[in-house]
């Protein structure tokens, strides 16, 4: 199951019982590895309010109740450590609670963010705050390790470092959010740095087999993306450097046209197929690392079962489809109706003073 954002940690971005109970219904459901929403390393001033965090002590013991009934029912649980970086906005109070400015890798606004905080009283031709470059990155890297020491004492089975979809480490990765001169600048090996360092951070919290990594190549969402040399030179490097550390897995997203941002009249993605063009390096590993390859982007059941009967990928990961259908896994194998269309008016948060409204509240399938 893939993490996807949740809106539902009130009021002061804790997990709460409709937590509880929608991690323990998928895990009841079948899921093989349940990876969080995700969770914040950090107060940051983001367009997600109520986003869960793993900086506190009540958020930890938050957290132990989750993965505590998880475990009851069966299931394993990662968390899904996540900054978001230039992808967020000063004006808004978790970030003026931090005291520290929208960070990113260089002084550029993300494009595309106009009206996300309308909502929450800032001007509606606002788009993300212009980021203050991180004087030194390090600062962040000690962030995820606290979160990462966190998820270990709140009985996570391990912690799956969101480096995709335009946050923070995927922004150093890219060229055109990342315009750096210094040792997290410029080539590949510099760009890719500060994602291998809080890899390396995490692997010696919780071992190599305990730590996976989610990546985005084919960018778009929230404005990243490079040109296709650049992208497959940058991400053909970062995938070795994680397979030499034996991360748990690797995921895989493939482009989805539903991802991709219009800007300025133009799709902003680089549309390629991930499986040809970085498959083959876990192949050529294979004697040299235990990470497994996991695929992920609308995926359907036959198509799963293909690539892993083939052994071109070792594990198939979903999310659209966990969101309507809290018994996922046992509604493919008993071949019953999926709910295809969830109540899209509630993916984030609930219409109602009821935080399950639309997260917990689907039923389980007849079989």
């Amino acid at each position: 199951m893939a993490a996807m954002t949740r809106n539902r940690s009130l009021p002061v971005n804790v997990p709460n019982d409709a937590n509880i109970e929608y991690y323990t219904q998928r895990a009841e459901g079948g899921a093989g590895l349940i990876v969080t929403e995700g969770v914040l390393v950090s107060p940051q001033g983001t367009n997600w309010p109520h986003a869960p965090g793993l900086w506190s002590k009540e958020q930890t013991e938050g957290w132990k109740k989750v993965t505590g009934s998880v475990h009851e029912a069966g299931g394993k649980i990662f968390a899904q450590l996540w900054h978001l970086g230039r992808i967020a906005h000063n004006d808004l109070p978790e970030q003026k609670k931090s005291g520290k400015p929208v960070p990113g890798p260089s002084a550029l606004a993300a494009r595309g963010g106009e009206g996300h905080y309308a909502r929450f009283g800032v001007p509606k031709e606002d788009g993300h705050s212009i980021p203050v470059p991180l004087e030194d990155p390090r600062t962040v890297i000690e962030e995820f390790k606290v979160a990462g020491a966190n998820a270990k004492e709140a009985g996570f089975d391990g912690v799956e470092i969101h480096s995709a979809n335009g946050y923070l480490i995927n922004q150093f990765l890219d060229n055109t959010s990342n315009r750096r001169t210094d040792e997290w600048g410029g080539s590949p090996e510099n760009r890719a740095r500060f994602g291998l360092e809080i890899a390396k951070a995490m692997i010696k919290i919780w071992g190599s087999g305990n730590v996976g990594v989610k990546i985005s190549p084919c960018g778009g969402y929230n404005d990243v993306g490079m040109t296709l040399g650049d992208t497959l030179s940058t991400y053909n490097y970062y995938i070795k450097e994680l397979l030499t550390l034996n991360v748990a897995y690797i995921t895989l997203a493939r482009y989805k046209e539903s991802l991709d941002a219009e800007i300025d009249g133009k799709k902003r993605a680089t549309p390629h197929d991930v499986m040809e063009s970085y498959g083959p390096i876990f192949k050529h590993a294979e004697a040299s690392t235990t990470t497994k390859l996991f695929l992920n982007g609308g995926l359907t059941p036959a198509e799963a079962n293909e690539l892993i009967g083939s052994g071109k990928v070792d594990g198939a990961v979903f999310g659209w489809l966990w969101i309507g259908n809290p018994d996922l896994q046992t509604r493919f194998e008993k071949g019953a109706e999926l709910v295809t269309m969830p109540d899209v008016t509630q993916l984030f948060q609930s219409k109602t003073d009821d935080p399950c409204g639309g997260y917990g509240d689907y039923p389980k399938g007849t079989y």
